[in-house]
């Protein structure tokens, strides 16, 4: 089986949930795949090489180009392509994916997020028997429509509103006309089939690496500090950081004395970064290995109120050890039972937060319980070694001649 895969990302250094999400599903299909890789690099990023992706056959980076330049957000409005594809239109990349294509016949394309639609459209228009896959990280359109509802500022909130809706429009279109679709979640499956019920739409769910997170959480005794983990440059993370440090945190220091709040996480901006002059709050930036943080942590906190998608800094604190409080939203798509192997509390309930984080810190039977059952269920369903061999027998099932067609 040869694959094509294409994503508007780097995957190393894979410090976010997308590119953990990328790098394991490129090592799980190289297992029994030769895969091309063609990606759009990181700024100021050297291009990788099958030296540091040794499971694929192929890898090309391309230079990402401008995004939200005027042109772009004129034919955002007025065009065909909705902005955020638009963002990710390159002549350099449409190039390299041709060149790849005339060197090598391809069974199946792999577009890491519909962004890359286009040249899953030109690919498949040289080579109609070509299958095009989707993994759908999030759904967009509803990643879109809740920003509407809470981004920084009414043009970008009426912005992120016109937007969703165009990217709906899209969405629908994939979903009639692509072979298949990888979802990050069930609940997510079941949204796209309701927009498409004859889809063909798998679900191979965010993991995690259990051995390398393993023991990393440290002992009751001297675990004084709550953290959030995330890219602080992913508006979700950002936004959930900010309302936690200004309106929660006040509460919860005022019940728990001498609790430290730490936000690890690459490139916090300026508002982040103002967060670590709150009393008992400290801002990290970018840290070379996030374990050590667990050591010390009472807990990991998820406070998301806006995003899509499933995120791994729960299924990491779980593999670490470390109980975890989320609100529900931080926690969706995972199969989770709050009180069970997770804690969770509505985003604006102060006095919630404080008083689960308190009997955490009181009780260290109930955190223990709590992070034993959420390292079981990581290690059961999560781990990444698991969810490659389910992503490697779905394509080997999906590449197969005598599986029903759809381009």
């Amino acid at each position: 089986m040869r694959v094509l895969f294409l994503s508007p990302r780097q995957s190393l250094p894979a410090r976010s949930g997308a590119k953990l999400r990328e790098y394991h599903f490129l090592r799980a299909l190289g297992r029994s795949a030769k895969v091309s890789y063609i990606y759009f690099q990181d700024a100021g990023s050297a291009p990788l090489t099958v030296s540091d992706l040794p499971f694929c056959a192929e890898v090309v980076g391309i230079p990402k180009p401008r995004a939200y330049t005027l042109p772009k957000i004129a034919m955002g409005i007025l065009g065909h392509w909705p902005l955020p594809i638009l963002n990710y239109t390159s002549a350099e990349m449409n190039d390299a994916v041709c060149r790849s294509m005339d060197s090598h016949d391809f069974d199946l394309i792999h577009l890491d997020s519909i962004h890359m639609i286009r040249y899953a459209l030109a690919a498949v228009e040289r080579k109609p028997s070509l299958r095009a896959i989707y993994n759908w990280h999030n759904v967009e359109s509803e990643a879109m429509t809740r920003y509407s509802a809470t981004g920084p500022s009414p043009l970008k909130r009426l912005y992120a509103g016109y937007t969703a809706s165009r990217m709906a429009r899209l969405e629908s279109e994939i979903l009639h006309s692509a072979f298949g679709h990888i979802v990050c979640s069930e609940r997510e499956r079941g949204q796209l089939l309701e927009i498409a019920p004859k889809a063909r739409v798998s679900v191979v769910e965010n993991g995690v690496d259990t051995g390398y997170f393993a023991g990393a959480g440290g002992e009751m005794g001297r675990a004084h500090q709550i953290i959030f983990v995330g890219a602080m440059d992913y508006y979700p993370n950002s936004d959930g950081a900010i309302h936690f440090a200004n309106e929660v945190w006040p509460r919860i220091r005022s019940k728990l004395a001498g609790v430290e709040l730490v936000i690890v996480g690459a490139n916090p901006g300026p508002a982040v970064l103002a967060l670590g002059n709150l009393p008992g709050v400290k801002v990290t930036g970018m840290v070379p290995d996030v374990r050590p943080y667990y050591g010390n942590a009472l807990a990991a906190v998820v406070p998301l109120r806006t995003g899509g998608g499933t995120r791994l800094k729960i299924l990491e604190a779980m593999a670490a050890g470390v109980p975890v409080v989320s609100t529900p939203l931080g926690a969706e798509g995972l199969e989770v039972n709050d009180g069970e192997n997770i804690v969770l509390v509505a985003a604006d309930d102060a006095d919630g937060w404080a008083d689960r984080l308190s009997k955490l810190a009181e009780s260290s039977e109930k955190r223990s319980q709590l992070s034993a059952a959420g390292l079981a269920l990581v290690r059961d369903k999560y781990d990444w070694e698991i969810l490659g061999a389910k992503l490697r027998g779905i394509y080997q099932d999906w590449a197969l001649p005598g599986t029903s067609s759809r381009v």
